[in-house]
């Protein structure tokens, strides 16, 4: 509206025998444009409006119709956390208190294992200490007997061996006693005996 006035009050001012007829129809043309123009806008603007109160009207309609739909649903669950949240404590306190007896019977549990684990230990190395002994005393029974064995075994060997050679030589003598032979024979000669 504001041009209007603007481009209107430009005509009035001006002198009339500087407007020529085709400019005035031309400024005439413009202003019905122009005119035209604001027409649309305003009528675009109210139908903005009119559009927006609609999609308000229609927005408090839902709003309504969700409120409706929720609080119901809210006030039930808030009455459920009510009733369950004294419950929900009940149930942490024996969580921990739960949890404390647990300690306790672990700590217990690991003290006990300690001790049956040293005891044991202790039962092993007397084990180890008498299967040792044992084994040594073995070993040196084993030694005493071969030792028992061997020495009068050699003596007997020794004695054989010289009854033997003994008997070798007497036998040899006797042979070449017949014979008239007198040769020495060696302890090592073998006549077959």
């Amino acid at each position: 509206m504001e041009a209007i006035r603007i481009v209107m009050s430009g005509m009035w001012l001006q002198d009339p025998d500087s407007l020529s007829s085709g400019n005035s129809k031309l400024l005439m043309i413009f202003v019905g444009i122009v005119a035209l123009s604001m027409l649309v806008q305003a009528i675009a603007v109210v139908r903005v409006a009119v559009g927006a109160a609609k999609a308000r009207k229609r927005g408090l309609e839902i709003f309504e119709e969700i409120r409706a739909k929720v609080m119901p649903l809210m006030e039930s669950s808030h009455s459920f956390i009510q009733d369950t949240a004294p419950k929900v404590k009940i149930i942490t306190e024996n969580l921990v208190e739960t949890s404390h007896v647990l300690r306790a019977k672990a700590t217990e549990f690991d003290a006990t294992a300690s001790d049956l684990n040293s005891k044991t230990r202790a039962q092993m190395a007397r084990v180890d200490g008498m299967v040792t002994s044992v084994l040594n005393t073995t070993s040196d029974i084993s030694e005493t007997v071969q030792r028992g064995i061997k020495v009068p075994l050699r003596e007997v060997s020794g004695l054989v061996n010289g009854l033997k050679a003994g008997l070798d030589v007497l036998v040899g003598r006797a042979k070449g006693f017949g014979s008239g032979r007198t040769s020495a024979r060696s302890p090592d000669s073998d006549d077959g005996w």
